[in-house]
């Protein structure tokens, strides 16, 4: 039986830039230790969240070491590696060993558009490069293409493959998933609006853009469901319903960079082509913040 990479919430962090552009490991490293004070379950580094394609393989490399050594084997570190260009990915994944995380987190191929069977021998390239346990990532409203059921239990058969964080939000896909895959393949939420949903169908937990900025209670939703709670999580998951939806008000990451900004911590500028958030956004995504009761804290 394959091993579970982690139970709960994991927090797609961000990456901290200083006004220059540059990495700031000091407001990294400092989100990191707050994310474990708060409960979080695992952390996602050099994610989407991350604004992974904008990173020099020596920044990748500064991240995941530094997020390595500030995690101190506490929680679970995923490497997100993933690339449309196999030999690529390899690499980073081979990096990301050496670099001591615990597994990684690899995004079906991006513009290239592969077919199902490239999408299997892509995946299964990596996986058989790498030792580490692999979360296939699929969101094709970034990349344009989407996994099938089928191809899932094909990639199922690979002993590193532990899972997916399913970013479609088609259910009916990830129930036929859950029932062609064996038990010990993991879903993961891709989506902070449909945890509870997604644990009903039998999942592991989320990959949380959410959590970055309500690390505490998108972990609760997680454990509240688990212990037999689904009320309670349901309610809780429905309190952070106007917030998720104004952290996705424009592209990932700029709100969820602009909040943290607003609580008061060190988030630092996008890169581009990213560019800081409007007016009018932002006023929405404060009024949602305090609706959560986030401001009330910082």
């Amino acid at each position: 039986m394959r091993p579970e990479v982690f139970r709960g919430s994991a927090t797609a962090i961000i990456t901290c830039f200083d006004e220059h552009g540059k990495l700031n490991m000091p407001a990294f490293e400092d989100l990191v230790e707050w994310q474990i004070e708060q409960g979080t379950d695992a952390l996602v580094v050099c994610g989407t969240t991350g604004e992974s394609s904008t990173l020099s393989d020596q920044e990748f490399a500064t991240l995941i070491g530094g997020a390595v050594k500030a995690v101190a084997r506490r929680i679970p570190v995923i490497a997100g590696t993933g690339s449309n260009n196999t030999e690529h990915a390899i690499r980073r994944s081979a990096l990301a060993q050496t670099l001591g995380v615990d597994a990684i987190l690899c995004v079906t191929p991006y513009y290239n558009k592969t077919t199902q069977r490239g999408l299997v021998a892509h995946f299964t390239a990596i996986a058989e490069s790498c030792p580490l346990p692999m979360i296939l990532y699929n969101v094709p409203s970034r990349t344009g293409i989407s996994c099938t059921a089928e191809t899932y239990a094909q990639l199922a058969q690979v002993p590193t493959i532990a899972g997916v964080k399913e970013a479609s939000g088609d259910f009916s896909l990830i129930l036929k998933t859950r029932s062609v895959c064996p038990p010990d393949f993991a879903i993961y939420s891709g989506n902070d609006d449909q945890i509870v949903p997604i644990l009903a169908l039998g999942g592991s937990g989320v990959i949380s853009v959410l959590s970055n900025v309500a690390p505490r209670d998108t972990a609760e939703i997680c454990r509240l469901y688990f212990t037999g709670e689904g009320a309670r999580a349901e309610r809780l998951q429905t309190r952070y319903a106007p917030l998720i939806e104004a952290l996705f008000c424009e592209t990932n990451p700029i709100p969820v960079k602009t909040a943290l900004a607003i609580m008061g911590r060190d988030s630092g500028v996008m890169r581009l082509p990213l560019v800081p958030m409007s007016e009018q956004n932002r006023r929405i995504l404060q009024r949602a913040m305090a609706g959560a009761g986030l401001l009330s804290e910082h």
